[in-house]
């Protein structure tokens, strides 16, 4: 039975430094929301008319009987703050403001703000105007407004009371005439009869009722009926919505950089890429050949395709070495300059590379092996060369060996070895008028010559395409689909993941893939992987591209 390994992977924790890189490297997202909540703030400011807010303060106070009593501890507890504030947002209120102002009563409804601290009776009258003018008779109007409002209302209770104390003292009265109509002449008497003293006895009653009721009468005639004051009348100047402008603009920036990082946060999480080569190496499950990153100029580093070049070796060097094949999820990831940089820094060192390359991509490669060439120019290959054997002529004898001469007598070790005498041979030279090559005879007779015709070679369709000479070696441009030959083959497949031309020639060689940091997308990555090992095919390692070099 086989026992799988399902110890969980090591995971470090993440520093504030790499949650920082996450909006850093979304730098055109964090500016866009920042540059579009400062649009929309001085828009606010420049566009939106400007608003004066004037503030007017009433304390309420409780009606009070006797103005010279001294009140009670509970006096400020006979007033209810949030039925006072209710009338002072009332219809009639807001419409006496409306008349004021000259603005509709919807207007003013969304103007006027009433506030009521908890604990005390003063009440703020805030009113938001287009002008100041408006803005302090707003509030002043809504302040005097509320408190005649509030006194017209004590006045109508007041009046209904007195009215109700008017109506029994009549009654009152009514009733001590009909009693007093009822007792007898003889009142003098010093004995009055039962009947004669129960109808004193009322009257002495009706006459105390009477007395009472005036009293009470006479306070609530001389009650205060004043709901308040007007302690702070608004003024101009008032403050305006124009006098925050710097704290608006400041706000909407620092509003804009944290929405900005926030959506930052949310790309991330939502478009995963390559950020590590750990996390590259983790999707891919194979090791890291090399890091390309960019020089000053924009271009490859040279230093990092060189040591990615000795990365390689190990498959590069053999008796029948399988083609690399360079592969990428997409067409933007560097993918053909890693290529053309490996092919030259090949040859630079002495290899004849054969690139197989796609028709679409061809003339992008050979614009970058034309760039190298020019930077490496072509040097003689320190190389020994192998000197191939020239045919020998069909009518030529071929030379006798040596015959050894007899040793003198006595001394057998010396022995001298004659070379035989060769004849004239005839070598063949070109003649650059007749287009012909010569063949010069010696005879016993005379001298003759005689021409032979140059038989050229049969055109036979070129499987090989243009070489560029680099440094002490070559690269030669063959189709994608051309036959394995010998030597050093470097195949750019088209993007693989899209492509199915990049999985076969994967399936001829060594699959060697190519991340970019910060653009391939992970998901992408895998899904690669992914079908390369679906079609037998494992990556013998992976490049990562885009890191710049100082």
């Amino acid at each position: 039975m086989d026992v799988t390994d399902v110890t969980p992977a090591r995971q470090r924790p993440v520093g504030l430094a790499e949650l920082a890189r996450i909006p850093v490297r979304r730098w055109r997202t964090v500016l866009a929301a920042t540059g579009l909540v400062v649009l929309l703030a001085a828009a606010y400011l420049l566009v939106f008319p400007a608003t004066y807010t004037a503030t007017t303060a009433v304390v309420v106070r409780p009606v009070v009987t006797d103005p010279f009593s001294v009140p009670s501890g509970g006096a400020d507890r006979a007033v209810n703050m949030t039925a006072e504030s209710g009338i002072a947002t009332s219809n009639d209120v807001i419409d006496k403001v409306a008349s004021i102002t000259g603005r509709d009563t919807t207007d003013v409804a969304d103007a006027l703000t009433v506030e009521t601290p908890v604990g005390g009776q003063v009440m703020r009258f805030s009113y938001a105007g287009h002008s100041e003018a408006e803005a302090v008779d707003g509030a002043n109007g809504a302040a005097e407004s509320y408190l005649e409002l509030r006194k017209g209302m004590y006045e109508n209770q007041r009046a209904a009371v007195l009215k109700s104390y008017d109506d029994t003292i009549a009654l009152v009265t009514t009733q001590r005439t009909t009693t007093q109509r009822s007792l007898p002449a003889n009142q003098g008497s010093s004995n009055p009869s039962p009947r004669t003293s129960a109808l004193l006895d009322q009257l002495r009653a009706l006459n105390d009722q009477l007395a009472t009721l005036a009293e009470q009468r006479s306070k609530i005639g001389s009650a205060d009926l004043s709901p308040g004051s007007v302690t702070s009348a608004a003024r101009a100047p008032v403050p305006s919505s124009r006098d925050a402008a710097p704290l608006i603009l400041v706000a909407g920036l620092l509003g804009g950089l944290l929405v900005g990082g926030l959506i930052a946060f949310v790309r991330e999480s939502m478009d995963r890429r390559v950020r590590t080569a750990s996390e590259a190496s983790a999707l891919v499950g194979a090791p890291l050949l090399g890091t390309v990153g960019r020089d000053g100029s924009g271009r490859l580093s040279d230093t990092d395709l060189r040591y990615l070049v000795l990365a390689l070796s190990r498959w590069v060097d053999g008796p029948k070495p399988l083609p690399l094949v360079l592969l990428s999820t997409a067409a933007d990831e560097r993918r053909e300059q890693v290529t053309a940089g490996v092919a030259a820094a090949l040859a630079q060192a002495g290899q004849e590379v054969r690139l197989g390359v796609a028709p679409e991509s061809r003339d992008r490669i050979r614009s970058l092996l034309t760039e190298a060439q020019r930077r490496h120019p072509a040097v003689e290959s320190t190389r020994p060369r192998v000197p191939r054997p020239r045919p020998m002529p069909s009518g030529v004898p071929t030379p006798a060996p040596a015959v050894p001469a007899p040793a003198p007598a006595g001394n057998p070790e010396d022995t001298m070895i004659i070379q035989p005498v060769r004849k004239p041979r005839p070598f063949p030279t070109e003649d650059p008028k007749n287009g012909g090559v010569y063949r010069s005879t010696t005879t016993t007779s005379a001298d003759k010559t005689e021409v032979i015709p140059r038989v050229l070679p049969k055109e036979t369709p070129a499987v090989d395409g243009e070489e560029l000479r680099i440094g002490a070696g070559g690269v030669r441009l063959v189709p994608l689909d051309a036959p394995v030959a010998g030597g050093v083959t470097v195949i750019d497949a088209p993007p693989a993941l899209h492509d199915e031309r990049g999985v076969r020639a994967a399936r001829e060689g060594r699959a060697v893939l190519v991340a970019a940091r910060d653009k391939t997308r992970t998901g992408r990555l895998s899904q690669l992987v992914e079908r390369l090992r679906a079609v037998g095919v494992e990556p013998v390692g992976f490049v990562v591209t885009g890191e710049k070099r100082d």
